[in-house]
């Protein structure tokens, strides 16, 4: 039971490829191909230089816009939870800005800025922030004020407040929008990049379609893929891990 649990991500990942490769032998349908293919064709993209370029194009985007996207949606969120006249102020505007189309956000910021890269780094993290407000407003008020009221009774400045007693209760609404952000600012990046850009992995999926080679569109996926779930295992988990052991 103890190796399952210590595997379980191994082994469940093992099984969809293991699915996947019976499938498509089973099929024999260029509409599917196999995992080795798959793999075959990452591997002639990585040679030849292009996805590595197209990869780092598009993760700089990613980066950028993750940035932004946290940075302001973690200020008003806070902001939010713990102010009640802001959060009537600004509520009406998050949900309209929640509720709005990534499309139509991507479309007016290339009108309005040109077909650059400010343009889509901006409408990426346009589509985000909303999302994070919402995930650290619900952290800020579920807030434990007593912690808050103890260390003021043992003077703690206000710095000593926010960053030891306020900071590492949000720590989990924190991950919680960081990873959801991850996950939907690339997507909405390779449409960006689909929609108006020269470069990136949307870019080259959108060729990839015009001649309708799944299998390089598979590649360039799964490689983005692998990079997200470096991010996951070396990044994001054991960071999480470090600052929750105040929990425990």
């Amino acid at each position: 039971m103890l190796f399952y649990l210590k595997w379980a991500r191994s082994i469940s990942l093992l099984g969809f490829f293991l699915f996947w490769q019976i499938f498509a032998v089973l099929i024999g349908s260029d509409l599917l191909p196999s995992p080795v293919q798959v793999i075959a064709s990452m591997w002639e993209h990585f040679e030849s230089g292009e996805l590595m370029m197209h990869l780092g194009i598009t993760l700089r985007r990613v980066a950028i816009s993750f940035v932004i996207a946290m940075i302001i949606g973690v200020a008003l969120g806070m902001l939010m939870g713990s102010r009640n006249i802001w959060d009537k102020f600004l509520d009406s505007i998050v949900i309209l800005a929640l509720n709005i189309p990534a499309l139509v956000t991507i479309i007016l910021c290339y009108i309005w800025l040109g077909l650059n890269d400010t343009a889509a780094i901006l409408a990426v993290a346009i589509n985000k922030i909303p999302m994070v407000v919402i995930a650290i407003r619900e952290g800020a008020r579920a807030i434990d004020t007593r912690f808050m009221d103890l260390g003021k009774v043992y003077h703690l400045s206000r710095k000593e407040l926010f960053f030891k007693i306020y900071l590492p209760q949000l720590y989990p609404y924190l991950f919680g929008a960081a990873r959801n952000g991850l996950a939907l600012i690339w997507k909405i990046v390779l449409v960006v990049e689909l929609l108006g850009r020269s470069d990136g992995v949307g870019f080259q999926l959108g060729t990839f379609f015009q001649f309708f080679d799944i299998t390089s569109i598979l590649a360039y996926t799964f490689a983005f893929a692998l990079v997200i779930f470096a991010i996951e295992a070396l990044i994001m988990r054991p960071m999480e891990v470090r600052l929750n052991r105040w929990r425990t």
